[in-house]
Order: structure tokens, then sequence, then C-alpha cells
């Protein structure tokens, strides 16, 4: 199967390649400071991401991330999520998304479990990163889990979201050594600074189709 986005007005469509001439258009969720989201806004400002993005969304109104967006001039909306159950909240998310014509959805620490209505609402169209080489250290605390653990290597995982948590189809991963002298937050620094990287990287290789995923295997076309 491969994957470049399914436009609103291809509804009904199987994902699957489609034929798209303009950028591809990201909605973003946001928990916090949104720094994934800034790489990912510096990387189209650039030009090394062939990608708009057309609208990030919070669950938490006092998100630092929400002011970064509104300054670069990117619309957002908050849908506060406490109090709210899945399926009710979910809903309200994929109604925003379609109104912004949203291709690929990007999750940038965003604290929120999706529910499998939401992941069936976009195919193949999910994407999230983790901070630890899945399979291993799903969940919270990733980088604490790694430290307890006494593990050599961790780093952190692109993958497309399915209905069970950190375990959908791994587009890319970046190795970072454990170094004896860590902590939970200087382990944390130098894995996101990966983070980073292989996050734009992963969203262009959408944007270019060049991704095939068959069963959990994903596959990158030269």
């Amino acid at each position: 199967m491969d994957y470049r986005g399914n436009h609103p007005a291809a509804q009904g469509q199987r994902p699957g390649r489609i034929s798209i001439k303009h950028s591809l258009r990201l909605g973003i969720l946001i928990s916090g400071r949104g720094s994934n989201f800034e790489a990912i806004s510096n990387a189209i400002n650039r030009g090394t991401v062939d990608a708009e993005i057309a609208v990030v969304i919070s669950n938490r109104a006092a998100a630092p991330g929400i002011e970064i967006a509104r300054e670069r001039g990117i619309p957002v909306r908050v849908i506060p999520s406490a109090g709210m159950d899945r399926e009710t909240y979910d809903k309200l998310l994929i109604e925003e998304l379609n109104t912004h014509e949203v291709e690929l959805v990007c999750l940038a620490g965003f604290m929120w479990l999706l529910s499998a209505g939401f992941v069936k609402a976009f195919p193949g169209r999910v994407m999230n990163i983790h901070p630890s080489l899945l399979p291993s250290f799903p969940g919270l605390d990733a980088q604490r889990q790694a430290l307890e653990h006494g593990v050599k290597i961790t780093g952190c995982t692109v993958h497309f979201v399915d209905e069970f948590l950190d375990s959908g189809p791994i587009v890319l991963q970046s190795a970072v050594p454990v170094l004896d002298t860590d902590s939970v937050e200087s382990l944390s620094v130098r894995i996101l600074k990966q983070e980073h990287d292989i996050y734009p990287r992963a969203i262009q290789l959408v944007s270019e189709g060049r991704i095939t995923v068959e069963g959990r295997r994903v596959k990158i076309k030269e």
C-alpha cells in the first residue's frame, strides 16, 4: 500500500497513492511546548519538507506551542479534552481536521490516547514520534525506562498510528547512545535532537509518495 495522503475530495477511495499537485496538508496535534511542531515548521520554511501546516490543534489551552503557531500565522484551534470521553472528543478532532482538509495528521507531544474511530477516520494518515526505539519502552517516561533497564542504546521512532499504543508500522528510527553519566534530562535532550531530524524527514517521504506499507513493514522507495 502506497501512502501520499487522502484529500477529502477523494473520500470513498481506498488509502493508496493519490496524485496531488499541492503541498501536503498537515494537521499537527500538540499538548505542550510543541518542539517537534516547531521543527516541522522550520523544515517547511527551509524548503526541505514539501508540506503546509493547515492547522495546529491543542487539547490544552496553556500549551506553549499555541503561541508559536500564532506568531507564525498558522491557524490554531484549542479543543479542551478535560472531562470528555474519547469517542466524543475524537469526533470533534475529526471534524476540525476535515474542515481544514488535512491529509496527514502529525502527533507532536499530544497527550491523548486516540480512539479506534479516529484511526479509522484517517487510515494510514496518522503519524507519531516516540522517544525510544520501538517496540522497546512504549508509553510514558520512555527515557526513564531506558535508564532503569540499563540499555546501552536508545533513540526515537517515527511510526504510523494504529489502534494500539505505540505499536503501528515503523517509518524511521534514530539511535542514541546511553552514557554512564546520563540523567533522564540529559538523555532526553539528545533524543529530542534526533526527533527534530527524523520527523520532518518522515513527513517528506510521505509527501514524495515514497512509502509503501506491507503488513507491519514500511518500505521506502529510492
